[in-house]
This record gives C-alpha cells, structure tokens and sequence, in this order.
C-alpha cells in the first residue's frame, strides 16, 4: 500500500516516512496541494496525511474537493475542537495534533489495510471557541467531531464554570441543523412551577397570569436544538413529563388538550453526578438512559494545565479586542503562575482574569506580580521560580490525570520511555552530534548511548 505525506514540513515528511516505512509502505511525499494533485494522478493511494495549512492553499478545502479517495489523517498544529470537527465532518477519517504519536500513525495504518472509504465534501470552517492540546481534550475533540453532526442526545457533565454550554452551542453550529434555532434554559434557575410552562408552553388562561397562549421551548427549538443545562435539578414530576416527550416526540402544551409533534435535537448538560442521584432517588433511572446516549465529560483546568497558557492567551486576545483596547504581552513566569492555580472556577474563572489584567495592567506586558494580584494572592509571586522537580511533578500529575482509571502496566518504564528520547536529543543538539561528549554529560558510557540512539530511532547525522 503506497501513504502520501502532504505537508510543507520536511520534518513532519521525514518523521512520517521513517514511520511508514517500517509499516512496510511506500511513502510518497508531497510539499503543496499542487505537489500532491500530480502525485495523484501517478499512484494508486491508500492512505493520506494532509495538513492543514500549506503553501497553496488549506488542506481542509483541499480535503471537500472530494479528489482524495482513500482514508486521510488531518495534521494540524491548531487545537481547537472546530478543526476536529471539520476535519471529521469532511470525511476525514482521524484528526492528528502536532506533535503526534508515532504508535498513534502506527495504529491508524492498521486501520486502513483491509479497507477504503470513501469520503464526502462538506460546508466551510466557523470560529470555535473551544481550545487545548492536552491529551485529555483532544480526546474530547474526537468524541465531539464524530456525534456533531448526528441527531443523537448528548449529556455532558463537568464542573461550573468548565463550558458546557459552549460545548452544547458548538455541537450544534457543527450539526446538519445549524441553519435552525439553539434554544438554551437553565432549568436551575426557573421555579418548579414556571418550568413547565417554559418548557412545553401554555394556553391562555391556563393558570393565573396567563393571559395569552405562549410557546414553550420544545416548540420554539422545533428543527433545530434544544440545550438543558443542570438538568440534575429538575424537579421529579417534569422529569417525568420530560421523558415522555423524548419517547413521543411530541409536547403538550399547560392547559392544552392536543400535542404537538416536534423535531428537536436535545442536548442536556449537568455538575452534578446523575448515579448518585438515582441512588437515593432523586432523579428517574429511565430518564438518564435517555439522556446518555453520547456521554461527553468536560476535564476541569486543573487536571489540564497543559492548555492553561494557550487559553490564557486567547481569552486575553479576545477581552482586548470587545474592549477595544492594545493587548499587553503575558509574559511566561505570568503564565507560569497561572499555570499552577487551581482554577476553582474554572474557565469562567480565568476569562474573568484576564479580564482583570487587560483594564488593570499598567504597563505593556503581564508579569508575575500583576498575576499575583489579580489572582487575589501576593504570595503566590515567591512561586515564580519552579523548580525542575516541581515541573515533573507537575507535568507527572498531568499525565496520570490522563490516564484516568487506566490500569497502567510498568509505569515507571513507561515514564522512563517518556523522558529519555528527549533528553537524548537535547544532550545531542548540545553536543553536536558528538556521541562521546553525550555519553559524559549524562555519565553513561558511549555503548549505553548508542544503544538508546537506536532504541529511540533517533539518528545522529541529524545533530551535525
């Protein structure tokens, strides 16, 4: 089977096709959108890696011209869940961030051997607001780009403050109704005894105070979407009520004597932990099978630091520009500092905080002690310096964070793999190349550093 590598990275080309080549591949390699057009017409392709961005054009409308065939892999340095969502909705068959995962590339090739799909064009990019490149969202792009343009139910759980609703609103700007209504209610924040009526509506005259006939939100959403968030604290009886519409597909309206059918995509969103309410009886089992059919879970910062800097910079670029106002630069012990909150609040929290350091900030760029201050906690600034040993803690914490409740098979090798391959290849830019003053450096004999060059793929011509 032949791969054809398009990106205009000669890095990226190499890596790929070292990589697919020991997958026993013919690797043909192409640089531009013009590049890989030839390239197509001289060989029968099996799979294609495409970036986004080239010298003659964007991959992803490269991608909706419908000339490629055969399985592609998008590559893309950008991380937000709108290039993963396009990316999949355009038929791509996998999203890859940069950097990536060899065994990942590995992994996909051995998806396509015994099969060709094909792949279908589809509509143009829109601005996405959600960002990150830690493994646990890229995770969540992938989930989101392959049921956001299904009719399916979501049900996304996640601390306040972590985005579900923005999550809900992309998922339908991504659907095949983005063209229909998004209609949003807090279910929290209605009485009990008004939600009905904005849900399914009312007839004039139905109760007190009700002097015209009004549509609820059912109604009101019909074609398009239909987002309840804290849907943990609805109350019994219109949970009830709620699950005969999701079965029926139709509402009645308070005080109606017909229903009313209705086409609507529901998305539901809650912080509380549903399990534990059906435990002691508080929310309907049947109604939380209903809702689950797509379970999305929205990791709160804390347990993603990795994208705290990116989203940092991005809410403060997005602050400065509905202000009006010259964005100052965050510098990185700022961000560092930022890094290392614990963000109760989560992204809402930061947004708020930047904020706050794009009116507050004096000077033209963010430091340590304006972060320091906006956080609320002076004392954080004598943490501006972190040491080594607080970053591999840190970054550690992070990685087993991902894991989850993966039950992890000698982690102390796996961490060891993790952080010799770039070790090695900082000691071998520092050295040159040179094998022998990379063995003193790290106190190895040359042997041992030849052995792990080898282990590692990593060649030595590259250094000199």
């Amino acid at each position: 089977m032949k791969a054809l590598v398009i990106d205009d990275d000669e890095g990226i080309r190499w890596i790929l096709d070292r990589v697919l080549q020991e997958e026993d591949l013919e690797v043909i390699q192409a640089g531009s959108i013009g590049e890989a057009e030839a390239a197509l017409l001289d060989h029968d392709i099996g799979i294609t890696f495409l970036d986004v961005y080239l010298p003659d054009g964007n991959g992803m409308d490269f991608l909706a011209t419908g000339a490629l065939t055969m399985p592609v892999v998008m590559l893309t340095a950008e991380t937000t869940f709108g290039h993963a969502a396009e990316a999949y909705r355009i038929g791509a068959m996998e999203y890859l961030p940069k950097p990536f995962d060899l065994d990942e590339v590995r992994q996909l090739v051995q998806r396509v051997r015994p099969v060709k799909e094909k792949l279908k064009p589809a509509h143009a990019e829109k601005k996405d607001l959600i960002i990150g490149r830690s493994q646990a969202m890229q995770n969540l792009f992938r989930t989101l780009g392959r049921v956001a343009a299904s009719d399916l139910t979501v049900l996304i759980t996640g601390e306040s403050g972590t985005g579900k609703e923005m999550v809900a609103k992309t998922l339908h700007e991504r659907s095949q109704r983005s063209d229909s209504a998004f209609i949003a209610i807090n279910t929290a924040a209605i009485p009990a005894e008004l939600l009905e009526s904005e849900l399914f509506g009312h007839e004039k005259g139905s109760f007190t105070g009700a002097d015209k006939t009004r549509e609820g939100r059912f109604e009101q959403a019909d074609g398009g979407t239909l987002f309840l968030d804290e849907i943990g604290d609805m109350p019994a009886a219109l949970q009830a009520k709620l699950l005969r519409v999701l079965e029926e597909g139709r509402v009645q309206r308070v005080g109606g004597s017909q229903s009313k059918t209705v086409n609507v995509r529901l998305l539901a969103a809650t912080h509380q932990h549903l399990p534990k309410k059906i435990a002691k009886g508080e929310f309907r089992e049947d109604l939380y099978y209903r809702l689950n059919v797509i379970p999305v879970h929205i990791p709160p910062l804390r347990e993603r630091r990795d994208d705290i800097h990116e989203l940092a910079n991005f809410l403060l670029d997005q602050a400065v520009e509905e202000l009006g106002m010259k964005a100052p630069i965050l510098l990185d012990d700022a961000a560092d500092l930022l890094s290392r909150h614990d963000w109760p609040g989560n992204v809402r929290e930061l947004k708020n905080v930047m904020r706050r350091l794009a009116v507050l900030t004096p000077g033209a760029s963010i430091t340590l002690s304006d972060v320091a201050l906006a956080l609320g906690n002076v004392d954080n600034m004598q943490k501006g310096e972190e040491t080594l040993s607080d970053a591999v803690t840190r970054c550690t914490r992070s990685y087993l964070n991902q894991l989850g409740y993966a039950q992890a098979i000698n982690l102390h090798q796996h961490l060891l793999e993790q952080v010799e391959p770039p070790l090695l290849v900082l000691a071998m830019e520092k050295c040159n190349g040179n094998q022998l003053k990379v063995a003193d450096m790290l106190g190895l004999n040359r042997n041992t550093v030849r052995k792990l060059l080898r282990k590692y793929d990593i060649d030595p011509q590259y250094f000199r």
